[in-house]
């Protein structure tokens, strides 16, 4: 026995966990007699030593029947503390990783890169709450889990303020309020174990933490609202009629038409609609003053008032879309369309009148799936389910899923869809689109007037914009060239 080293048992502490050390120097610690032992037997004492034997074990203010330590208590809130951290790790991580990835801007690159690296903290932090909750062998083990704590908070409170923006339902909404409590008493629990006593600089840190979670919500805010704001964003149309030709056989003439849609700002853009018209007109002599006195007709046709000409009949020769839905343009590219339009030599048109106009929408706040948007759905066709729609005549349906270029919108509410409706008649045929959360159902009806408001909301929010251009001219001018 007396080669047996001398051990002494320290009082436990809050926790329950009661220090060993020899020799002045901590060798370990125990939660129950068993852990007791297992030290011993690591500093070469027997299996069966007795523990109330004061020649080997000296006890400090407590006995050998003290142990406060509640196994079921402490082992529920390692794995409540583990969890937390890991749940907020995953999502940072999912919600982070698209922007890094994909993210169009440099801005918001740096937003996701910053999420996924909160995320990587929160990994380490969990694995530090094992040490922090268990024996504590790690110095800054309880710093590191309220790092990781704060961070939580933060970004829930980011989450949350955003969603409170709309208020939609989501699937991610039972997380953020359960991360939120959680962080809450993350916090509570951490700050009573008085942790950051440890901390070498605790202003300082606390001072770091301020500034990352300010930095992270003013890049957030520069990423999503300045930056898509301030790039400037033009789409320019140009509409021209060429040289025509005779055709040698048949009675017609042949006028070349080019349409051109030229993106000259320096924000790449969709082009979500996109059509365009060739008629001809037919006017009549007017003797007095006719035309402009109707010159409220003429505006509502969309017509010009003229002194000498009453309101004339235009009809419909060409009509059709430029390229479809779901093509895009990199600033200073552009797409040409030419195209052949044939009328017979005998034409009574005046003029010839040609128009182009687009929808577009800014690449830098949203990413379109343009594989979806591009599918036609004949609404007249029962096999296109829900887009079957017994009321809605000869239309064609394109939807398309959107997602915004700053992932923490599109994951604080409801999915937005692009829909662009085809319909018309015989002589003309029109569009209707929208971005909205509204997926596209003919056995739904929606709230039409909140449905408005949020159409208005979102066309704003993408930077959504229409541009039109026509050209004209004159038949005899044509006739005279030939």
């Amino acid at each position: 026995m007396e080669k047996t080293p001398r051990v002494i048992v320290e009082p436990p502490d809050s926790r329950g966990l009661r220090a060993v050390s020899v020799g002045g120097t901590t060798v370990g610690s125990a939660w129950s007699p068993s852990g007791l032992r297992k030290v011993l037997r690591q500093l070469g004492c027997p299996e069966n030593i007795d523990l109330e034997d004061r020649r080997v074990i000296v006890w400090r203010e407590a006995g050998s029947e003290i142990w406060p330590d509640r196994t079921w208590r402490r082992r529920t809130a390692t794995a409540l503390m583990m969890a937390g951290l890991i749940l907020s790790m995953v999502l940072l991580t999912v919600v982070g990783t698209p922007d890094a990835m994909g993210a169009l801007t440099f801005a918001q690159r740096i937003t996701g890169f910053l999420f996924i690296l909160s995320g990587a903290v929160q990994g380490l932090a969990a694995l530090a709450a094992l040490d922090h909750e268990g024996k504590r062998q790690f110095k800054y083990s309880g710093a590191l889990v309220l790092v990781g704590a704060l961070i939580a908070l933060i970004t829930q409170c980011i989450f949350l303020f955003t969603w409170l923006q709309e208020r939609e339902p989501t699937l991610y909404l039972p997380v953020y309020l359960l991360l939120f409590a959680w962080s809450l008493w993350a916090l509570w629990r951490l700050f009573q174990g008085q942790v950051w006593r440890v901390i070498p600089h605790p202003k300082r840190f606390a001072t770091g933490v301020a500034l990352s979670g300010l930095l992270a919500a003013t890049n957030f805010a520069y990423s999503a609202v300045y930056q898509p704001t301030s790039a400037p964003f033009y789409v320019t149309l140009t509409a021209k009629f060429g040289t025509p030709h005779t055709d040698p056989i048949r009675p017609f003439i042949h006028v070349p038409l080019t349409f051109q849609v030229e993106n000259t700002g320096k924000v790449p853009a969709y082009i979500l609609v996109d059509k365009y018209l060739v008629y001809g007109r037919s006017a009549e002599y007017s003797k007095d003053d006719g035309g402009l006195r109707d010159w409220k007709e003429a505006l509502k046709n969309e017509e010009d008032a003229e002194l000498h000409v009453t309101p004339s009949d235009s009809k419909t020769i060409s009509a059709g879309q430029f390229a479809g839905p779901g093509y895009w343009l990199h600033p200073g590219e552009g797409h040409v369309k030419e195209k052949v339009i044939e009328i017979p030599r005998s034409v009574e048109y005046d003029l010839l009148e040609a128009s182009l106009a687009v929808v577009t929408m800014r690449m830098d706040r949203g990413k379109i799936d343009l594989l979806q948007l591009q599918q036609v759905h004949p609404a007249w066709q029962k096999e296109e389910g829900r887009f079957y729609c017994t009321e809605c005549g000869d239309m064609i349906i394109h939807e398309g899923k959107v997602h915004h270029n700053n992932n923490i919108i599109n994951v604080t509410r409801k999915p937005r869809y692009v829909t662009v409706l085809w319909y018309g008649t015989r002589e003309e045929f029109n569009y209707a689109y929208a971005i909205s959360s509204y997926k596209f159902d003919s056995r739904k009806n929606p709230d039409r007037e909140e449905l408005g408001r949020e159409i208005a909301r979102e066309e704003d929010r993408y930077g959504v914009e229409s541009r039109s251009t026509s050209t004209r001219v004159s038949v005899a001018a044509l006739m005279a060239s030939l």
